[in-house]
């Protein structure tokens, strides 16, 4: 504090009280100050009035938008000290302008709003003085500016005391409003400007411990109030922007507040700016209209009103001799785009926010707690904007993990951080957190059904999918529309727990219970197409094809467009032998949607040739949706195809990454979402797009389709006959001999369905991927594992970033080698695995290539080695199983053979091709009862069986 150069002690310590706004020591003060000098009389009816005046004011604070007229009775007491103090003028200039000053005060407080302004023009604010003036003098002149601010909004613009020569023109009078409005934004600019020098003056003096100098310190100070005038001044300004509509100098404004150099009364104000910043950054401007704060505003701006772009000024009309410190530096972050400046805003709110909050359960502290949690509460709402822009929901998640301190029975941020927790792929946790939140909301269904979701698809906890189904189920009529979808839940629960189970009573119970469900869904919910596409789905697992077919129709007749239903009835179609009928709707479905990832595998419909070509398609998509365009790429890959397909003329180069570049490992864009599993099931390909997002919107609802026209598609081409050399040969004749070592037999592809490869990745997030057997999770997870360690021993494994892009190149791979395998050509193919190991050498479906290969090279023990150490990741792969099985038959082995193909049977007891493989073991034993029964059994089931096992299609909310 700058102590001026005739005061004497005692007049320090009044400045110091003054600075401080400690008013209830200022009449002792004055009364020593009396008693001292006899000529400061005047001196003391000055403080006196000041200090009767501001404990008035903080005794009946001033209300926004209100100020009673007339006199009060506690402001004749200062009127009359101002009145004596002014006319007997033996102040010094100095008090003489602050007794003036505080005169208009009075005035504005009384309702004088016109002889305010008096007071005001006969003190000529502009000419007083900053430099030099002591701290409390800096807060008379703010307030000053902000009461004439005040003041001139409250006079009528025709007042004579604003224009004496208003002729009454039009232009005139436009002209006149539009420089008071000026005037009245300048007055409010620099009382916040003035404002902030003093909150900063009077921190620098208080850190300095200026106030030793008193001969009694006395205690610390507390934290300066701000006051009405003060926050009028530093927040009116922006509003009056704003209601101008001059958007450009309004947050012109609110960067200059946020740039000065914070104190401690200011934090709150400061949180409040910075959010009112990000919102109008967020909600009213977009990329091209903004500018950096270091940049000059544009002086022409579309975010600005048109009409009223010709009456504001882009820059400040004023100069002060003084202006408040402002952050400065080198090297500090300045944002470059809305979002960014929007996020950097929100997370030091959200920082303050944290710091600052009011905790305490106690009566006395609930206003204070409330108004702490609405706070934090608008900060975080605008952080979610912020960051579900961007993908950010990991970021999210975790600063709503901070927001828990507030959520003390609040439901609104539990339910903000479970959907945070879900679209950022921790399903474990965000169902703990729905748990809380249907505590706090027992009678809103969409909770326990966003549990469901979760329960049923990446975490498979089909016993707690259920109890939260039954939730939605036992609310009756409380659940409204919603029952039908707790119906729906149930009934997935339970096809999923049908799918899972490994006696074949257990499987018909779970089955008939999900086929009541689905049905009581159709019921309650005619007009839900996924009602009735469940049910069909659930009719065509139990081989009720009929009956399937008439509910798939009724979906597509409620929802023609939704590829689950074009693809379940395409499955329904091959099930009856209609393969061209399902070769149309397969093409139908390619044609609507034809973005998508999809798999044409035509080698039993249209010749080896066609499916390297599909191929090699789906190789030139996978290459340009990941834009992998390195121009050190090898173009290997590409030439294990064309080597098979080089007189097709109509094909056309193509390179594909060298996966020993480092730059190829994190091409994709996708780097915040959860890899995708895709569905593996060769050779009739069906491939599960890569592309979609896990959620369509990070806070969806839990009842939106999964089948919309962005979701996954599913798509198989169907044969409409079986080659002579592929043709199943167990329902006309026994078993072949063994073929010549240049071209071993290939067996019929099994229909069974297997684990998805690398199934470690649909565990983990939200998806739409088909269910596998408990104790595929464990398998997978192994697989996970190796495959990293094997990966990092090796330079050609993929780098860091998402896996789904590479787990659907090996994918591809993988259904070339199959391809090649059917073509007898071991070389191509060993060629084709190589490459889906380089990526993942230990997976279960790599290993079961290898062993194919090795079959097709007359390798009887190898291939037996490669596919026990495929069922060793994972001991449930049917097909791997079976193979194994008829390995072990032509070993000899029948005990081991049969057991082998018994469990097959255990996981999956309508794979026909197993069957048949059992009643050849059993044959060959000599049971020949047995073997009949299995042979029968495959019968029955292949005339029902389709392409591919309808449990590929996803089964989710």
């Amino acid at each position: 504090m700058t102590a001026r150069k005739s005061g004497s002690r005692l007049e320090t310590e009044i400045e110091r009280c003054r600075s401080e706004c400690q008013w209830d020591k200022i009449p002792e003060l004055v009364r020593q100050l009396s008693a001292k000098l006899i000529s400061n009389d005047d001196l003391g009816e000055l403080l006196l009035a000041e200090c009767k005046l501001q404990t008035y004011l903080k005794e009946n604070p001033i209300k926004q938008g209100a100020s009673p007229r007339g006199p009060r009775p506690k402001l004749v007491e200062v009127r009359k000290h101002l009145t004596a103090a002014l006319d007997r003028g033996n102040l010094k200039s100095d008090y003489l302008q602050e007794a003036s000053l505080l005169m208009a005060k009075l005035c504005y407080v009384e309702g004088e709003y016109r002889d305010a302004l008096g007071h005001y023009g006969r003190v000529s604010l502009d000419e007083l003085q900053l430099a030099g003036a002591p701290v409390y003098r800096l807060s008379i002149i703010a307030e000053s500016y902000a009461t004439k601010g005040l003041c001139l909004e409250k006079v009528p613009t025709a007042s004579p005391l604003l224009s004496n020569n208003n002729t009454g023109s039009p232009a005139l009078s436009n002209r006149t409003a539009c420089e008071r409005d000026q005037e009245i934004i300048t007055c409010y600019e620099k009382s916040g400007d003035i404002a902030l020098l003093y909150l900063q003056e009077v921190e620098k003096a208080l850190s300095a411990g200026i106030q030793n100098r008193s001969p009694k310190p006395g205690p610390v100070a507390p934290d300066q109030e701000l006051g009405y005038f003060l926050e009028t001044g530093l927040q009116r300004a922006h509003v009056i922007h704003f209601k101008n509509g001059n958007l450009t100098r309004g947050v012109g404004r609110f960067r200059e507040i946020l740039r000065a150099v914070e104190t401690r009364t200011t934090q709150n104000l400061r949180m409040t700016i910075a959010r009112q910043l990000a919102e109008i950054l967020l909600r009213g401007m977009c990329e091209q209209s903004y500018w950096s704060p270091m940049e000059d505003p544009p002086t022409v701006s579309p975010l600005d009103d048109p009409s009223q772009q010709g009456h504001t000024h882009s820059n400040k009309t004023y100069s002060l001799s003084r202006r408040p410190r402002i952050y400065s530096g080198e090297n500090l972050f300045c944002p470059q785009e809305n979002t960014e400046e929007a996020l950097l805003l929100l997370l030091i709110s959200e920082s303050m926010a944290n710091r600052d909050a009011v905790l305490s359960r106690i009566p006395e502290h609930n206003n204070d707690r409330i108004i702490s949690l609405q706070s934090a509460s608008v900060v975080y709402d605008l952080l979610t904007i912020a960051l579900g822009r961007r993908g950010q929901y990991e970021m999210l998640s975790e600063c709503l993990e901070r927001a828990m301190k507030f959520a003390f029975e609040e439901f609104h941020l539990w339910y903000q951080l479970a959907l945070s927790l879900m679209a950022a792929g921790k399903s474990a946790r965000a169902v703990k957190v729905l748990k809380e939140c249907i505590r706090l909301k027992p009678n809103d269904p969409t909770i326990p059904l966003l549990a469901v979701k979760l329960c049923i698809g990446p975490l498979h906890w089909l016993d707690e999918g259920e109890c939260f189904a039954k939730m939605v189920v036992d609310m009756g009529e409380k659940a409204a529309e919603f029952r039908a979808k707790g119906y729906l839940a149930i009934g997935l629960v339970y096809s999923l727990k049908a799918t899972d189970a490994s006696l074949r009573g257990t499987q018909e119970e779970y089955q008939r219970k999900a086929l009541g469900a689905f049905q009581r869904a159709q019921s309650l919910s005619p007009t839900d197409h996924l009602a009735s596409f469940y049910l069909a789905l659930q009719l065509a697992v139990s081989r009720q094809i009929p009956e399937a077919l008439a509910y798939v129709r009724q979906a597509l007749q409620l929802q023609g467009d939704d590829v689950h239903s074009l693809h379940l009835l395409a499955l329904l179609l091959s099930a009856q032998k209609h393969y061209h009928d399902a070769l149309n709707i397969i093409e139908m479905a390619l044609s609507e949607y034809p973005r998508e990832l999809q798999v044409k595998l035509e080698t039993l419909c249209r010749g080896p040739e066609e499916a390297l070509l599909t191929c090699k398609h789906m190789l030139e998509i996978w290459k340009s949706f990941y834009n992998l365009t390195n121009p050190s790429d090898s173009g290997r890959g590409s030439s294990l195809l064309d080597r098979a397909i080089a007189d097709r003329r109509q094909l056309n180069a193509m390179t594909l990454p060298d996966f020993s570049d480092p730059d190829t490992g994190s091409s994709s864009s996708h780097s915040g979402s959860e890899p995708m599993s895709p569905c593996y099931s060769s050779p009739y390909f069906t491939f599960s797009s890569p592309f979609s997002s896990p959620l369509s919107s990070p806070f969806s609802s839990p009842l939106s389709s999964p089948t919309s026209p962005t979701s996954p598609a599913f798509f198989t081409i169907l044969p409409p006959h079986l080659p002579a050399t592929r043709q199943p040969s167990f329902l006309s004749s026994p078993p072949p001999p063994p073929p010549p070592p240049h071209c071993h037999f290939v067996p019929p592809p099994s229909k069974a369905r297997g684990p998805a490869f690398c199934d470690h990745a649909a565990r983990q997030q939200i998806s739409t991927n088909s269910s596998v057997h408990a104790t595929s999770i464990a398998a997978s997870r192994v697989e996970q594992a190796l495959s990293e360690v094997a990966s990092s021993l090796q330079s050609s494994a993929p780098k860091q970033g998402p896996l789904h892009p590479w787990m659907t190149l090996a994918q591809i791979w993988l259904h070339a080698a199959e391809v090649y395998v059917g073509m007898c050509k071991p070389a191509e193919a060993t060629a084709c695995t190589q490459e889906a190991a380089n990526l993942f050498p230990t997976s279960h479906n790599v290993l079961y290539m290898r062993g194919q290969v090795a079959e097709l090279r007359g390798n009887v023990d190898e291939a037996k080695r490669w596919y026990e150490e495929a069922l060793s990741i994972s001991p449930t792969h049917v097909k791997t199983m079976q193979r194994l099985g008829l390995i072990l038959q032509q070993l000899q082995r029948y005990s081991l053979s049969e057991k082998v193909l018994r469990d097959a049977v255990q996981v999956n007891s309508t794979a026909h091709d197993v069957w048949n493989s059992l009643g050849e073991v059993l044959q060959a034993q000599g049971n020949a009862a047995a073997a009949t029964e299995c042979f029968l059994a495959a019968l029955e089931l292949e005339a029902s069986s389709p392409v591919l096992p309808f449990t590929i299609i996803p089964r989710a909310l």
